[in-house]
């Protein structure tokens, strides 16, 4: 059995070296990258990847079928730039492609914040379907929060990635401003309504769940952070959404 790794990307130079050293296993690594400025290409391509280069920017979902369409081997494994595949996970991918159980699985991940390792907060074990058989599975076409389909059976397989989503807390906050800006158009499209008053309870709730729901009180200050972090995100995601409301009512 052959391995397909897939990856979307724009402006990863920081990241895409390492991610691509822990793929080194698989059969055929492809890159599609969205107009990347910083010597992202190059890099993958001196190490070894198919780079592709796309001019427009559709959403994640679609993005990643792209990468997907250009996979040729048996078995298909997406990573984000910003994420690598630990040895005893390798391994497992391994053992899992030679002997199956299932024609996808689903992968947990172990991110971090602050150079800690989050536990809790919700973002653990944060199981994403990343491996499967190709022909078998399919992206969601959405613009943000893209999820694999599967057509198979589905099971969980050993071990993890390694996750740093943020470089730093500029880059964070800069994503909680893009991702409810597009979440935001989302639920506008889709004719969802709110209230300042709703935006509010919406953040205050969202608070509560990661911090003690999610018991985000045992990752330190990280998980405090995390948690007003989480509730921002969701006042900007609906409060953005009030303002669409407002203006579709003033045309």
């Amino acid at each position: 059995m052959t391995l397909s790794v897939i990856i979307i990307t724009k402006n990863e130079s920081d990241n895409i070296g390492d991610c691509l050293a822990s793929v080194s296993f698989a059969d055929e690594i492809i890159v599609v990258d969205s107009g990347s400025t910083d010597g992202t290409r190059d890099i993958a391509a001196s190490l070894g990847a198919k780079v592709a280069l796309t001019t427009d920017w559709p959403g994640f979902g679609i993005q990643k079928n792209r990468a997907l369409d250009l996979a040729t081997c048996d078995w298909v494994l997406s990573i984000d730039a910003d994420e690598r595949v630990t040895p005893e996970l390798a391994d497992a991918i391994g053992a899992a492609m030679a002997d199956p159980t299932a024609d996808a699985y689903k992968i947990a991940r172990l991110s971090n914040f602050g150079g800690r390792w989050i536990r809790h907060s919700g973002w653990w074990p944060d199981y994403v379907l990343r491996l499967f058989r190709r022909g078998t599975a399919r992206f969601k076409d959405v613009a943000v929060h893209e999820s694999v389909l599967p057509q198979g059976q589905v099971a969980i397989l050993k071990g993890h990635f390694l996750h740093y989503p943020y470089a730093d807390l500029e880059s964070f906050i800069a994503k909680i401003n893009h991702y409810s800006s597009v979440a935001a158009g989302m639920m506008h499209a889709r004719g969802k309504k709110t209230s300042a008053l709703g935006a509010l309870g919406h953040a205050i709730w969202t608070f509560i769940r990661h911090y003690v729901v999610r018991r985000g009180f045992l990752d330190g200050k990280e998980g405090f952070i995390l948690a007003v972090m989480a509730g921002a995100g969701s006042f900007f995601r609906y409060t953005k959404l009030l303002f669409l409301n407002r203006r579709q009512q003033s045309e």
